[in-house]
């Protein structure tokens, strides 16, 4: 699993859009710190409350100089209706291959509920020289993340 002092892996994967354009975490590195917000999946209660808690304090990343990027093992298709219908404005990364997902230790199954080698719910704050200064991983996927504690974060990165 990665934790704080690491070097952030890099991935390419799909935007949550219906576009499918293409995402390569090596783009966004060198700008201001990263957010990669980590999510179980679209349309739960948990994940949309996390991705709303964090476009509620959007504006307060972008001040620190910060990009916020959700990620999931969702379609780009379901991301970007997701972003849709919740005025989601940061860009939602579809992982469906699960490259991301298991180079940060993150796969996980809720058997119960037919997922599998989906996210964890985690947060990572990678600064710009790609080294992880913040590390988040729920030790149960309904719980949210201490927001607070993301941001300041984001402002020291």
């Amino acid at each position: 699993m990665v934790t704080e002092g690491d070097t952030a892996p890099t991935f390419t994967a799909t935007v949550g859009t219906s576009d499918h354009e293409p995402f390569d975490l090596t783009d966004r590195l060198g700008d201001g710190p990263v957010v990669l917000a980590f999510f179980p999946g679209a349309f739960t209660p948990p994940c949309t409350n996390e991705m709303i808690a964090f476009q509620e304090r959007a504006d307060e990343f972008e001040a620190a100089g910060a990009t916020l990027l959700g990620l999931s093992a969702d379609s780009p298709f379901s991301l970007g209706a997701f972003r849709d219908e919740h005025g989601i404005e940061f860009d939602l990364v579809s992982d469906m291959a699960g490259e991301a997902i298991r180079a940060y230790g993150l796969e996980m199954d809720i058997a119960d509920l037919g997922l599998h080698g989906i996210a964890n719910r985690a947060v990572f704050v990678i600064d710009d020289g790609g080294e992880v200064v913040y590390s988040w991983v729920a030790d149960d996927p309904t719980n949210e993340p201490d927001y607070e504690a993301v941001l300041s974060a984001a402002e020291s990165a």
